[in-house]
């Protein structure tokens, strides 16, 4: 099972997605006119001009909010410190980068879920809009089988792979702070999980508004406060990081590869983290109803996410590690255990504890985030009824047990293969719908040139086809 873990990770991580994951954020940025860089300020204006709650969909907030929920877990504590451990201060740099072009990836996606949503199902109950790439993929593409196939990905890898991961730097976290044995972790975990998911979307989503918010705010204000208490050595630390991405310094000993090794490891653990392209977010981001009522509203949104997730989150995290003296590139000590050991440095005694609450509150709410996306899969494949969901939520809760008694290495190794796999299919599909991002953009923008809300009317495009007319007609 290893060996085709392994052959797995070397064809997606080796060749597809370390050039393609950039090449299409690449593509995106010069079709959209590096619209994340000049629009940027889009991106509030969408968020804070919308109703805190809605009656046919969950509201933009609470989609940013379990958005966040998702992307904001161990890629932003463990992961930072596994790309810095083998790949050294040069792939925050690569994690950067994936960030910036990421944000016109998840722009896309992002609007092509909210496109080609549709209402839920009879017999389903949750009072949401249903959609993402799988329904994308059937509706814009014609391909309803490759979509099924996209859904089966997206189950077993956000629904039951990465659970498992996130329940692991839990078990991890715990052990290394408070001594909690894994096993009683995992099934405390479970039971936090089950009271959350049996809830279904909405619930989520509330689950969401609340926690994200508070935990992204007080990890941010810790490292707020590592960053003033050092300020004099950040500047210099942002040089480090820029010049060990292209060779400029010799990287320290322990970091083979150089380079490539903080290219590989940058962009690994920056698509881990942020999820641009990968076909995850654009599940909740078209449970929303989008305001204004556009498909593209929706895109800024989760945009915004990917900025908040790497470019602030994670850029924490790495420059606490740089800065404190428990950073040994290549060393014995990574993942959980280091950040914990850096912000002890920094903070004292209490540094542990903090990292192990804060990663408790990322990969809790990145579980029920995930869940959430697993659900939209269901739907697609037919299956969301009640019993569906029974399964689905019972497998959900074995796989945090399960993950939490794990070995770190085996639990990442399985994350890659099943991210590679759907990062490639979900870029493909994208790539391949550009041409209707860029219409949806444009006509955006034209109507805010002229001064309008941006409201979107399906008859000003009728060679669009798949989409659903009640939704879109005339502003839905």
């Amino acid at each position: 099972m290893n060996a085709i873990i392994d052959f797995l990770n070397t064809i997606f991580w080796g060749y597809v997605l370390i050039y393609g994951l950039l090449a299409v954020g690449v593509f995106f940025t010069i079709r959209l006119r590096f619209q994340q860089i000049l629009r940027f300020g889009e991106m509030f204006r969408v968020i804070l001009t919308a109703p805190d709650t809605d009656k046919e969909g969950i509201s933009p907030f609470q989609a940013l909010c379990t958005s966040l929920a998702s992307r904001v877990g161990t890629g932003n504590i463990a992961g930072v410190a596994v790309a810095l451990n083998l790949g050294g201060p040069g792939a925050i740099f690569w994690m950067w980068m994936v960030a910036l072009v990421g944000m016109a990836t998840a722009y896309s996606e992002s609007t092509l879920a909210q496109l080609y949503k549709v209402h839920e199902k009879p017999g389903e109950h949750s009072g949401i809009y249903r959609g993402g790439p799988a329904f994308y993929i059937a509706r814009g593409l014609g391909m309803p089988w490759l979509g099924g196939v996209f859904s089966v990905c997206l189950i077993l890898s956000f629904g039951l792979v990465f659970n498992a991961v996130q329940a692991n730097s839990i078990a991890d976290a715990m052990v290394g702070a408070f001594g909690v044995p894994k096993l009683a972790t995992g099934i405390v975990l479970a039971g936090l999980t089950a009271v959350v998911i049996f809830g279904g979307i909405r619930k989520i989503a509330t689950v969401a508004e609340y926690v994200v918010p508070f935990m992204a705010g007080a990890y941010l204000l810790m490292a707020l406060y590592v960053l003033l208490t050092n300020l004099t050595l950040v500047p210099g630390m942002l040089g480090h990081i820029v010049g060990s991405a292209f060779g400029f310094q010799e990287a320290a000993g322990g970091v083979a590869g150089g380079v490539a090794a903080a290219m590989l490891n940058g962009v690994k653990r920056g698509l881990f983290s942020n999820e641009a392209g990968m076909g995850s977010a654009p599940n909740i981001a078209a449970a929303a109803t989008p305001v204004p009522h556009h498909p593209s509203s929706q895109g800024f949104v989760q945009a915004l996410g990917v900025f908040i997730d790497t470019l602030l989150i994670c850029s924490c995290t790495a420059l606490m590690i740089l800065l404190s003296d428990s950073y040994v590139p290549g060393g014995e000590l990574t993942g959980t255990q280091l950040t914990q050991a850096a912000l002890g440095d920094h903070v004292g005694a209490i540094g542990p504890y903090f990292v192990a609450i804060a990663i408790f509150f990322f990969a809790f709410t990145s579980i029920i985030g995930n869940y959430s996306y697993s659900e939209m899969a269901m739907s697609f494949l037919g299956v969301a009824g009640d019993t569906g969901l029974l399964v689905l939520r019972g497998a959900v809760l074995l796989m945090v047990v399960w993950g939490a008694l794990q070995a770190v290495a085996t639990v990442f190794n399985t994350a890659d293969a099943s991210m590679g796999l759907m990062a490639t299919v979900n870029l493909v599909a994208i790539v391949a719908l550009s041409g209707t991002v860029v219409k949806l953009t444009r006509d955006y923008f034209a109507k805010r040139a002229l001064g309008q809300e941006p409201v979107f009317d399906l008859s000003e495009m009728p060679e669009l086809k798949g989409v659903e007319p009640s939704i879109w007609h005339r502003g839905g």
